[in-house]
């Protein structure tokens, strides 16, 4: 199959985006969406919390099914969840949820861990997103930039 340049840059984008949040919070594991997806299906081990920290208007157009919108470490904290509790945090890339994720490490979650390319590569590979507890079409793009790295058919409108 032959690609597109623009596909070529889009994946080339999204290799350095990863290795930037890595190098930027190294002390935030990550969990690859494939393996959240498979976790989630499995039914053999407790599912995990899903937390998204975006920006209200962002959690609003679609998230991840049974997320909680969880902006900050003391918003997490006020869900009164054990401090070994699964926690799997994601934002759109996984830059915001990264930071989140060491603080959390920092307050004692050991199970926290970073969704790898977050909502953004999640909706990419046409995984379930929602809206008010239904199917949702379209995700957040947070600005203009940022928004190039989704699907043109998924790309919202950024407020």
């Amino acid at each position: 199959m032959v690609r597109s340049p623009l596909h070529f840059l889009r994946h080339q984008a999204w290799k350095s985006v990863k290795r930037m949040i890595h190098n930027k919070f190294p002390n935030a594991p990550a969990i690859s969406t494939t393996s959240l997806a498979a976790w989630l299906q499995s039914g053999t081990q407790p599912a995990p919390i899903l937390l998204d920290v975006r920006r209200p208007e962002e959690f609003a157009v679609s998230h991840l099914p049974h997320a909680y919108y969880t902006p900050n470490l003391d918003s997490v904290r006020a869900m009164d969840l054990s401090l070994d509790t699964p926690l799997v945090v994601y934002c759109s890339v996984g830059y915001r949820s990264a930071r989140l994720v060491e603080q959390l490490r920092a307050a004692g979650f050991t199970q926290a861990v970073n969704l790898e390319g977050s909502i953004f590569q999640w909706a990419n590979e046409g995984r379930a997103i929602v809206q008010a507890g239904q199917p949702a079409k379209f995700v957040h793009p947070y600005n203009w930039l940022w928004g190039l790295l989704l699907n043109g058919d998924i790309r919202g409108r950024s407020s």
